[in-house]
């Protein structure tokens, strides 16, 4: 299990004062994959245009280049706002398969000063039902920490 409290403490420091928001996500994507086993793949998606999604900084194989608020699993976060707990992938409506290896996910919203939609933060596992509510919580608030102010 993850040391979220460790982890919130050690991006803080390393994101501190910092406002590219590029610079942000690399250092979160690198950060957030190498502290836990279960993370088989740890990115952004930045919203580009009006329900558009492009990769970000990411850690793991290659990702899907372009993913629609419409399609997938980080579009549906983008679209609805909110954190999609994905225990089994091929049971999602219109799941995106971007690798195979994808057993399961978690897609939080990220937001920034006045509640603009930066993009998602992605984090996919070889492992079925990786994820759940107390990774999301931790999730949520490193992204409140980091981006909330840009």
């Amino acid at each position: 299990m993850t040391d979220y409290a460790a982890l919130s403490a050690r991006i803080r420091a390393l994101t501190e004062g910092e406002t590219d928001e590029i610079a942000c996500m690399a250092t979160v994507a690198c950060e957030l994959h190498h502290a836990d086993d279960r993370f088989d793949w740890t990115g952004f998606y930045r919203v580009t245009g009006p329900e558009m999604l492009k990769i970000g900084p990411y850690q793991g194989g290659h990702g899907c280049l372009v993913i629609p608020f419409s399609r997938g699993v980080c579009g549906a976060a983008a679209r609805t706002r909110q954190t999609q707990l994905v225990p089994d992938v091929e049971a999602f409506p219109g799941h995106i398969a971007c690798s195979s290896s994808t057993r399961s996910e978690i897609v939080v919203p990220v937001f920034g000063a006045n509640d603009r939609l930066i993009g998602v933060l992605d984090i996919d596992s070889d492992r079925p039902d990786a994820f759940n509510q107390d990774d999301a919580a931790a999730l949520e608030g490193m992204m409140r920490d980091v981006f909330g102010r840009l």
